[in-house]
């Protein structure tokens, strides 16, 4: 059922996530754990209770359910507010999500996550703002993070995910991947005040140099069936060359064998 911006973030305000956010971790931990293999580093540094924004980096439209899933507090994040117009709306809200409209400084957005902060809840931001497709590389972060942590006086914990760029072959079944999500300890901003300068020194200098440390580094271990895969591959690719020099000749070609292997013999009775 579809809902208004207004009503998202209404419900979103008052009650944070639902019921549905514990069936679906009741349901996803197992595919995560069994399938992709997830595993978690520094869970630990989420603290237990009180305000906290996770600044994770951005691969795949999987990526809040992995994080969500390598942290036991719940987290409420901001989701284009174009999927609050689908029947999938009540869904999205009772997972922690409310709208936001893109490519503006969307007041409603911010106001809601404000309250979140207020309220001791867990605030997930992608400071990439949306999802940067290169597996090699991340994209340059925004401060809307930083600003909201001075304003409420959060700490960040920066986060990154490895392997969530390519979880599906053909665009619908699912690889087994290894995947990684690789938690910090939490960053506390200064006493400063709330300035796009401000928020743009503790993103860029002080959060975003450590998810790329830890971005690079899962990226360096990839995992041993991602090992297995690539080795099979260039195992049938040489078996394949093999294969294909010891072929045996077909009957027309006989005659030019049977010529040149005459000629090996004249040029070394020759030689002789």
């Amino acid at each position: 059922m579809a809902m208004t911006n207004e009503e998202a973030h209404e419900l979103s305000r008052k009650r944070g996530t639902s019921w549905v956010y514990k069936l679906a971790r009741l349901c996803l931990m197992p595919i995560a754990k069994i399938w992709y293999r997830l595993k978690v580093t520094g869970s630990e540094y989420v603290p237990d209770e009180g305000p906290v924004i996770v600044a994770p980096n951005h691969k795949s439209i999987l990526d809040p359910f992995f994080v969500g899933l390598a942290t036991k507090r719940h987290l409420h994040f901001m989701s284009k507010d174009e999927l609050f117009q689908g029947g999938s709306a009540r869904v999205l809200s009772g997972l922690g999500a409310f709208p936001v409209r893109r490519g503006t400084a969307d007041p409603d957005a911010l106001e809601t996550a404000r309250l979140h902060l207020e309220k001791g809840r867990v605030l997930a931001l992608f400071p990439e703002g949306t999802r940067f497709s290169d597996p090699d590389a991340l994209k340059a972060p925004r401060r809307g993070a930083g600003r909201l942590a001075i304003e409420a006086q959060a700490p960040i914990v920066f986060c990154a995910t490895g392997a969530t760029e390519k979880l599906f072959w053909n665009g619908w079944f699912p690889i087994p991947r290894k995947v990684q999500v690789a938690f910090a300890p939490e960053i506390m901003p200064a006493q400063l005040e709330a300035t796009p300068e401000a928020a743009a020194h503790l993103i860029e200098n002080q959060v975003w140099p450590e998810v790329e440390r830890e971005f690079h580094r899962l990226r360096a271990n990839p995992g041993l069936i991602a090992a297995i895969i690539a080795a099979l591959s260039a195992g049938a690719a040489g078996g394949g060359l093999a294969y294909k020099s010891q072929r045996k000749p077909k009957k027309r070609d006989l005659p030019k064998i049977k010529a040149a292997q005459a000629r090996k013999k004249v040029k070394k009775r020759l030689k002789r």
